[in-house]
């Protein structure tokens, strides 16, 4: 159609069938299709021409620079850009490319997602009598009486209560809420180091001073605790006594009291981040309480989610909380979402009840301990250079530390490359990392066929991209 002006009249439709040898009715066809995209008009007894132009010309791009300026904080040396890294986020909830094997997913595959329980305890709650009223703001009170009694275990004499419990959309919300309650911009939070990219990003989003406190095989060392609340003056630490995310560490039963009591002492609130609770292997043994079991005077700030042992898509967790600061999230809480949609409250509270739901716990429990094994057992076949950290008996990953001289950056894009995604270290640390790490993932795989060639994969990345001669192992058949 370009060789056409607009306004000039097209060939006949006689000269059209000639030229091209086509039939008529291809020509009146195609003559249609033009008319209805808006490229020629027909005009009755005149003929086919080329549709004018319908609007101006496409403007030029504009100049949003100056947005640079406005985004940017006014201190006193001038402004500072207020940038939010979400980098250390998306790279668990980006889908990898078609074909790549996903050793760096946060959730559960489709295979253990219990599918068939979720469809029907949404269709059960859609025809309870006002499952699309609005529900009450803090969350539908059977609801919160269930994480309570989850929360303060088979005693449940010093836990909290469903009046001491709100519903949040998922535990990333349930963060965000607690840390914007507790600490003001440009105050510090004590964060375990390594610990959740995500909870980092929610502290510098809101204009906190993460600062680390080191991890070891025993979860958060009190001795550096009281250290670095004496030094800082913060009044908040972050911290996930069971399976720790990354290092998969628990709490050892005698730091416990002791973190709760220096926190105590400080004048310093807990934010417990008990994400990992319903993803305990089949050989976890009995797990310890959460903090916020044993807890009268209020230090510890509870939450977590349904989301992680269900579905992506199923974002509904909990905060729990002791005396005055229980106001100020629920201010917070309201402020930011007003309410978690009742049918998905509604929901939740038919699949928790469910037969289903116990198997589905087990189901897992016995899914997960397999690939675990098999992943830490490939990786010491395969890629002996990559050094596992104790594996952890819940959760959904190992944390391996990689040799002296690694180009954390080369390392990730080339195992990529070979198609198999993995998560860098860097984003888990908010100061300098005391070496190379990545965290791969076993539970958003397929089955362990999938987990050892994913290995197989990533050892094609280790011979180009570690230190030359550190890969080391046997190579795995193809």
């Amino acid at each position: 159609m370009d060789r056409y002006s607009p306004g000039e009249r097209l060939p006949s439709s006689r000269a059209l069938v000639e030229r091209y040898r086509v039939s008529p009715v291809t020509v009146s066809r195609a003559l249609a299709q033009l008319a209805a995209e808006g490229v020629v008009v027909t005009r009755p007894g005149a003929g086919a021409y080329r549709a004018e132009p319908s609007g101006p010309a496409k403007p030029a791009p504009g100049d949003t620079s100056w947005q640079e300026v406005a985004l940017s904080a006014q201190t006193a040396a001038g402004p500072v850009p207020r940038s939010v890294d979400a980098s250390g986020v998306l790279v668990t909830l980006a889908e990898p490319p078609p074909g790549v094997i996903e050793f760096n997913g946060g959730y559960l595959h489709p295979s253990l997602q219990p599918e068939r329980a979720l469809a029907a305890a949404l269709a059960r709650a859609g025809r309870r009598p006002g499952a699309w009223n609005r529900p009450p703001t803090d969350g539908l009170f059977e609801l919160r009486a269930w994480f309570a009694r989850q929360i303060a275990g088979p005693g449940g004499e010093g836990g909290p209560t469903g009046a001491d419990v709100l519903i949040t959309a998922g535990g990333q919300s349930a963060l965000t809420t607690a840390l914007r309650a507790l600490a003001p911009p440009g105050a510090p939070v004590l964060v375990e180091s390594p610990t959740y990219p995500g909870m980092l990003a929610v502290a510098r989003a809101a204009g906190q001073r993460p600062v680390p406190v080191p991890v070891d095989a025993d979860g958060l060392r009190p001795e550096l605790l009281a250290a670095a609340l004496r030094a800082t003056g913060a009044r908040v630490l972050v911290c996930q006594p069971l399976f720790q995310n990354p290092t998969g560490a628990v709490l050892a039963r005698e730091r416990r009291r002791e973190v709760v009591r220096i926190a105590r002492e400080a004048g310093a609130f807990v934010v417990e981040d008990d994400f990992a609770r319903s993803l305990a292997h089949e050989d976890a043994g009995a797990l310890p309480p959460p903090l916020a079991a044993d807890d009268p005077d209020g230090v510890v700030v509870h939450l977590r989610s349904l989301t992680k042992v269900t579905s992506p898509s199923l974002r509904v967790g909990a905060l729990a909380a002791r005396g005055p600061v229980l106001e100020r999230l629920r201010a917070i809480h309201v402020v930011d979402q007003f309410f978690v949609p009742r049918p998905l409250q509604e929901a939740a509270l038919e699949l928790v009840g469910s037969p289903a739901w116990p198997r589905h716990l087990r189901a897992v429990a016995a899914a997960l301990r397999p690939r675990r094994d098999h992943l830490a057992a490939e990786l010491r076949r395969q890629v002996p250079a990559l050094v596992q950290a104790a594996a952890p008996r819940g959760g959904f990953h190992l944390w391996v530390r990689a040799p002296e001289g690694t180009d954390e950056a080369a390392l990730t894009g080339a195992a990529l490359r070979a198609g198999v995604a993995v998560t860098p270290g860097r984003p888990y640390f908010c100061a300098e990392p005391p070496a190379v790490h990545l965290r791969l993932g076993f539970a958003a795989t397929a089955g362990t066929a999938e987990i050892t060639e994913g290995v197989r994969r990533l050892r094609t990345a280790c011979a180009q991209a570690l230190p030359h001669g550190a890969e080391g192992g046997e190579p795995a058949p193809a």
